[in-house]
């Protein structure tokens, strides 16, 4: 036998000169990086100086001083830390772009993808907290780093921002991240500093702030952490409005891409991939990237609430669910669904069960007022759904059995909630207590979606034939305000007669 077919050999030498080689170490096989004394000498010379600083302060600093303030009274005399996250592997040795926390972007307005593994710090001073940015300082061009580091060098991935240009866009304090572990830990212990991380965030800086705090209670800590930051994000201030209006704009222009792209899916083998692709393209162009994976659902497949796979053919005749958002560099994002008639027209049926779905929001849209509770506005869209499921003969009781909490049998056909809070996070607010999402009370500044829909299943029995195989939404952003609420997707048309009047003007070039 030849060392070829079934001779054993060893992973951990190399077939050149038998040496041994570390795993971690072979990723670098395939790039040949030079490494001569010749060659480090020249490519650290020669460099012109860098451009001066461009740097100007954010419209969004004042917003998040306001908003550390309002962290730092929860927490009095503790070491809060919030970390942007570091990078994630999408295969092998390549990452996913990388997208900072949420919470630290809240914080300090910084929302590109130039500083993985930073770190805000609100130190415990007086009778408030100093807040402090550790950053990776920008590598010299004489450092390894700069050439050699494909993960953070400059030559690889571009020129980090200084510190100094950090702190004077964000209006925060900023220090090297070699100094973050032994400043974490002053006054920590022995009845000193109590230690705050933000879970899941970057699980090796957990690790170091458990080994300096050494508490069992840590777990309880770091998810009250959690909790403040999600509670903080629950009524959206001044400047946040103004970058969900902007998301929401450049939304609704993604979706009028989208019904001048449905001719060309008609002909494609995977017309939903080509949806998906133009939005998730005017997304990309128009703003930082979608806000979630679109969803581009034709036919049967509007009936799976979350259908992301986009791998089916658009036909004429058909309804196409698309659930789509665009994440604007600010990271707050948009969350709309329309339900669209592939040829332009609705069916009576499908008209039938689109009606429906508007009155629900409609009705949803009339709870969502100042003082109400979250949750009144998914009981008001509830109740429309199910005395239109009785008209139609589907409910097998009472519209009032089905409405109790022992009945719920509308719920087949509607099985998600009616709405969620939005904003960095499609999701957002999502670690907030139940008595302050759920059964919280509606206040002026609170952002989150109306979107009521029906789901018939191709194979559902317990419904007419003609149903079967349609799934409509209808999802908009809506805006709590002192009056009432505002829509903030208005533009995007809702009625049927309208949406068929509208997708017919944009295909006409109108």
């Amino acid at each position: 036998m030849t060392p070829d077919d079934t001779t054993p050999t060893d992973p951990t030498r190399s077939a050149a000169d038998g040496s041994a080689q570390p795993l971690a170490e072979r990723g670098s096989n395939r790039s040949q990086r030079p490494d001569s004394k010749a060659f480090r000498e020249f490519i650290t010379s020669g460099w012109g100086e860098r451009a001066p600083s461009a740097a100007s302060p954010s419209a969004a600093a004042p917003f998040t001083a306001a908003r550390r303030a309002r962290l730092s009274a929860l927490f009095p005399g503790e070491r809060l830390v919030i970390p942007a996250g570091g990078l994630k592997v999408r295969s092998n040795d390549t990452d996913y772009r990388f997208r900072p926390h949420s919470a630290f972007a809240h914080l300090t307005g910084l929302g590109k993808d130039e500083e993985p593994d930073a770190v805000l710090v609100l130190h415990p001073e007086g009778e408030g907290h100093r807040a402090v940015l550790y950053l990776r300082p920008l590598a010299s061009r004489e450092t390894t780093e700069f050439y050699s580091d494909a993960r953070y060098g400059e030559f690889w991935v571009g020129a980090r921002p200084t510190l100094e240009e950090i702190a004077t866009v964000t209006g925060i304090e900023t220090a090297d991240l070699a100094r973050l572990a032994d400043e974490l830990a002053k006054d920590v212990g022995y009845g000193g500093v109590r230690v705050r991380i933000v879970p899941g965030a970057d699980t090796a800086l957990e690790e170091v702030v458990d080994e300096i705090r050494r508490t069992e209670a840590a777990g309880e800590l770091d998810a009250g952490l959690a909790e403040a930051l999600s509670e903080l994000r629950l009524v959206k201030d001044e400047h946040e409005v103004a970058q969900m209006r902007e998301a929401v704009a450049r939304t609704i222009e993604g979706f009028e891409s989208i019904v001048r792209a449905l001719p060309r899916a008609v002909e494609h083998a995977r017309g939903e991939r080509v949806i998906e692709t133009t939005f998730d393209a005017h997304a990309r162009l128009e703003g930082n990237t979608v806000g979630y994976e679109t969803i581009a659902a034709a036919g049967e497949h509007a009936t799976t609430l979350h259908w992301i796979r986009n791998d089916g053919q658009v036909r004429p005749g058909e309804l196409v669910l698309v659930d789509a958002g665009v994440e604007i560099e600010s990271l707050y994002t948009a969350d709309i669904t329309r339900t669209l008639p592939v040829d332009g027209t609705f069916t009576e049926v499908q008209r039938r069960v689109y009606q429906a779905v508007l009155d629900a929001a409609d009705a949803a849209f009339r709870a969502a007022v100042p003082g109400a509770r979250f949750r009144d506005v998914h009981a008001a869209a509830m109740e429309v759904i199910a005395a239109r499921l009785a008209e139609w003969g589907l409910l097998p009781v009472s519209v009032e059995e089905a409405l109790s909490p022992e009945g719920q049998h509308h719920r087949r056909w509607m099985v998600h909630g009616t709405s969620h809070h939005l904003g960095l996070d499609v999701h957002d607010c999502a670690q907030a207590r139940r008595e302050m999402y759920l059964d919280g009370i509606l206040e002026p500044g609170m952002v989150f979606t109306i979107e009521p829909g029906l789901y018939f299943k191709s194979d559902d029995l317990l419904v007419p034939e003609e149903y079967r195989g349609i799934g409509v939404r209808i999802e908009d952003d809506v805006l709590v305000t002192p009056q009432g609420n505002e829509n903030l997707s208005a533009a995007l048309p809702r009625r049927p007669e309208d949406v068929e009047a509208w997708m017919a003007k944009i295909q006409r070039g109108e």
